[in-house]
């Protein structure tokens, strides 16, 4: 993990990048999504849970008259002295899903057990996974005890969610409720789930790769590596070094499962399929080959810029990424920074602020996600430093502002290069420090490109290290027989915007 001198890391990245904005903070509320009896999961109202609502619901002021942001983490202080002291919340429910009142509502994730550091990160990841868009949130924590609720609706691109097996992915996530829970303060580390590689061999077909990834994905298998060659008889060779997200690939029921669902996809055009516990192999894939220098400046860089030496133009969208707006005020809180974050909404935001601010070490005491208001999203979270310090120091300040719009800036690297005599597509997300990376990119990758007609004539996925920070990148050789001029710029740039979109959720 990051210690606290990390964020100086983040500072030399541009002069753009550093400014503190004088903006005055918005008027912060605290939030009361949860304290109207209709909204309140209905776990709590058979727990210890709801005398704190109740008690909360008594000290409401008269309608115009709110608590203030600071009142609100006492509250939750208040919440998780009643939760801990009952130890009344079964382990089956630490996770509700709720179906909204109509078809076209969101669900409603509430999540409420033990805290864990980083814990809001990887809820988002695993929503993020599914194929699931969090239109607002509320997160509460003490460090103790904590309390989310995510309201989440499909992408598009994900019409078929297995809601149980979502529930039970988060479940998986919640540390014990028991007692002794409390009384050991280390962090237990699970053995590293087994990889897999399958191989298969079989005739190509324009959006081989994006069916094949879909099956995967649907079936809760992440993917690590991929290795696929087409050889010049049209037959394509393809190795996937897959980790079973249900850790059930090693019974026969999950294995033919799985050989079903490819059978549906491939049928006939299948000439072979293979699966097996990854081996040395598996090593010899880990590293992306080398890039050249010119594409890893612009994969890599820290900034968008409007040069016209980069590789492809900003669409309208990208360039509006740039106004994003970080603001951080002491004065609300005795104990807590309050860190205000305003800036273009996209697939995975909440994920992305998450995910950065626990790679630095940061604890977040009570946060609110707004809803989506023309392209934009606000952000209020109140934080403080892994020992409980507030941000005061301008040069902490500076670096956390930097990291997050680094982070919103620019979540997602495209471009599209010559690789010898053919085209190469790549893309690039940073990995969390914890060695995760961003799930279903490459499904998106293939989702565009298949939209667009194109054929990958070769694909490999690796990890990458550069700017002391590691990447995983997608390397996609594109197959010229296709309705585009791949030499052509505006074709170079319809590619790039299309898969980028597609990427952010545009």
């Amino acid at each position: 993990m990051y210690n606290n001198s990390c964020l100086s890391l983040f500072v030399p990245f541009g002069s753009s990048l550093l400014a503190i904005t004088n903006t005055p903070p918005r008027v912060v509320e605290a939030s009361h999504t949860f304290l109207d009896e209709e909204s309140v999961p209905p776990i709590t109202i058979n727990t210890p849970n709801f005398v704190a609502f109740r008690t909360l619901q008594k000290r409401r002021k008269p309608p115009g008259k709110r608590d203030s942001s600071a009142q609100g983490i006492e509250f939750w202080h208040f919440h998780r002295c009643f939760t801990v002291a009952g130890m009344g919340v079964p382990s089956d429910d630490a996770v509700l899903i709720q179906d909204g009142k109509k078809p076209e509502e969101p669900h409603v994730i509430t999540v409420n057990c033990p805290d864990k550091h980083g814990l809001g990160c990887d809820i988002c990841h695993i929503i993020l996974e599914f194929g699931l868009y969090i239109t607002k949130g509320d997160v509460s924590t003490d460090g103790i005890w904590c309390f989310l609720v995510f309201w989440v609706v499909p992408h598009s691109s994900s019409p078929f969610i297995r809601w149980p097996s979502l529930k039970n992915r988060l479940q998986s996530l919640c540390p014990s409720c028991s007692v002794t829970f409390y009384l050991n303060d280390q962090p237990s580390h699970s053995a590293a789930s087994p990889v897999y590689l399958l191989k298969f061999f079989c005739l190509d077909r324009k959006g081989l790769l994006n069916d094949v990834t879909q099956v995967l994905t649907e079936l809760e298998f992440a993917i690590q590596k991929v290795k696929v060659t087409t050889t010049p008889d049209g037959r394509v060779l393809d190795l996937f070094f897959i980790i079973d997200n249900m850790e059930l690939l090693h019974t026969k029921e999950r294995q033919n499962d799985l050989c079903k669902q490819f059978d549906a996809v491939l049928g006939e055009s299948c000439i072979s399929c293979e699966l097996k516990l990854a081996g040395p192999e598996y090593d010899c894939q880990h590293a992306i080959s080398s890039l050249s220098p010119a594409v890893a400046e612009e994969l890599f860089r820290f900034e968008l810029s409007d040069k016209e030496t980069r590789l492809q133009a900003l669409s309208s969208d990208m360039t509006k990424l740039k106004n994003a707006n970080v603001v951080i005020d002491n004065s609300l809180s005795p104990a807590h920074t309050l860190l205000q974050i305003h800036c273009v909404d996209h697939k995975g935001l909440f994920y992305d602020v998450l995910r950065t601010l626990k790679d630095c070490n940061i604890k977040i005491a009570y946060g609110r996600f707004s809803s989506n208001s023309n392209g934009y999203r606000d952000l209020d979270l109140f934080i403080q430093q892994k020992d409980g310090r507030k941000f005061v120091d301008p040069e902490m300040q500076n670096g956390l502002c930097s990291c997050l719009k680094v982070e919103m800036l620019h979540p997602l690297r495209v471009v599209i290069a010559n690789r010898g005599p053919d085209t190469e597509l790549l893309v690039a997300n940073p990995v969390e420090l914890s060695g995760k990376g961003r799930p279903r990119v490459f499904y998106d990758v293939t989702l565009a490109l298949k939209a667009l007609g194109i054929c990958i004539f070769s694909a490999e996925i690796g990890r990458y290290s550069s700017s002391d920070r590691e990447w995983e990148v997608y390397r996609l050789l594109l197959d010229e027989n296709c309705g585009f001029q791949l030499s052509s710029m505006s074709a170079r740039n319809q590619i790039v915007d299309k898969v980028r979109r597609m990427l952010m959720g545009w």
